[in-house]
């Protein structure tokens, strides 16, 4: 199936063939008929798959620009919100839908003016959404989409009383109007599915592969003895072939002291993200990564679900994430969009549990791998061959009579 045959506006499509696409992903083909037939839905995708175009493309087909809020979507992140504000501005270009970008840590005064001006989509962090509220500056009575993306993750932030409070802003289903809504999340505990049922009414499902690694991306161990960890990654880095990688890291103190290790030896191409680094400057780290300024990005997970970077050739877990889903999302970050990517994750004895929880989650034996020419301390990791069981000898010797 290919994109001109779901349904979306011609100008839509005008803008997703200059993008050089011309077939949906998975969880695309899916959604895009269901949206565009006005159907509530509950999108359930890996990361990587096109989810933003997915819920982008037909929302976009379904406004005409009128200057005043008719999509909006909320994000647990400004990262996020600023990626998918992103997405809606390149599709939307030939429509004429005007797209305002609300979130906190920075000035009212570009957002205010944005809203001023005529937007047609809003994207929005809970917080900052509510505080134009209650100034004065955002009205909801014209929304017609609501969208709820990384519902799973705004959970884990504490925004829900947050997006229950945005949600009795937004029309409601009534005999005057209507209101469509899609609600994503990676994970479907039951908190979240009795908010769904709460805000949704008679939701369509789509689901795609989500406890799986994407099958472009090849993923694997690297044992080492813990003294080495910082040497078996500037190795990989120096024996690797890569375009662009992220290296994540599970502390911001650890982000910095890899970044500066790495910048010691390869130069000023490296840039790092986390939630002490000011909002300019990640953006700016993030701007740079993606116009291959910096061909390094290390990070913490504030930077693993949903950052959209098409061209990450490599993904290096600097530890072995403490929670098994993180593993997913944080490789997600490459072999996007049908491309073939690779995933390192170094593995030190006091993490087996950790490995063995990810093993357990993605239900896959992953291979350990050792590094060609990499001078290894000792480690029972490194051990492949099982070693033969010593045998008791028989007690009375002898043979057996017959």
């Amino acid at each position: 199936m290919r994109f001109d045959q779901l349904g979306l506006k011609e100008t839509v499509l005008t803008a997703i063939t200059e993008s050089g696409y011309e077939n949906p992903t998975p969880i695309q083909a899916q959604a895009i008929p269901l949206i565009l037939e006005g159907k509530d839905l509950i999108g359930a995708s890996q990361t990587g798959t096109g989810k933003t175009a997915a819920f982008a493309l037909p929302s976009l087909s379904k406004i005409e620009a009128l200057g005043k809020p008719q999509i909006l979507v909320l994000e647990p992140t400004r990262e996020l919100a600023h990626q998918v504000a992103e997405q809606f501005e390149h599709y939307g270009k030939h429509t004429g839908c005007k797209v305002a970008l609300l979130y906190g840590g920075v000035g009212h005064g570009k957002q205010d003016e944005d809203l001023k001006n005529g937007a047609d989509i809003v994207v929005a962090t809970p917080g900052r959404l509510i505080d134009h509220f209650f100034r004065g500056t955002m009205r909801f009575g014209a929304i017609k989409v609501l969208i709820l993306d990384e519902v799973d993750r705004m959970l884990d932030m504490g925004f829900l009383p947050q997006v229950r409070k945005i949600i009795n802003f937004c029309p409601w289903n009534n005999d005057e109007q209507t209101r469509q809504t899609l609600f994503f999340s990676a994970t479907m505990p039951p908190v979240i599915k009795g908010f769904a049922e709460w805000c949704l009414t008679d939701p369509e499902s789509v689901e795609i592969a989500r406890a799986e690694v994407a099958s472009t991306v090849s993923h694997s161990f690297f044992p080492v003895a813990m003294p080495q960890r910082d040497e078996l990654l500037l190795a990989l880095l120096s024996k690797t072939d890569y375009n662009s990688v992220m290296i994540f890291t599970r502390t911001r103190k650890e982000a910095d002291v890899v970044s500066h290790l790495i910048t010691d030896q390869v130069g000023d191409i490296v840039a790092v993200m986390h939630s002490d680094i000011k909002q300019n400057d990640r953006m700016k780290a993030l701007k740079g990564f993606k116009e291959g300024r910096y061909k390094i990005l290390v990070a913490t997970d504030v930077a693993a679900r949903g950052i959209d970077i098409s061209d990450v050739t490599h993904v290096i877990n600097y530890r072995v994430p403490e929670n098994a889903e993180d593993y997913v999302h944080r490789i997600g970050r490459t072999g996007r969009a049908e491309k073939e990517g690779d995933a390192f994750t170094i593995l030190t004895a006091d993490e087996l549990e950790f490995a063995e929880s990810v093993e357990g989650f993605v239900n896959k034996k992953i291979e350990r791998k050792k590094l060609d020419g990499f001078e290894y301390q000792y480690t029972a990791m490194l051990d492949t061959e099982k070693r033969k069981p010593i045998r008791k000898p028989r007690r009375g010797g002898g043979r057996k009579r017959r």
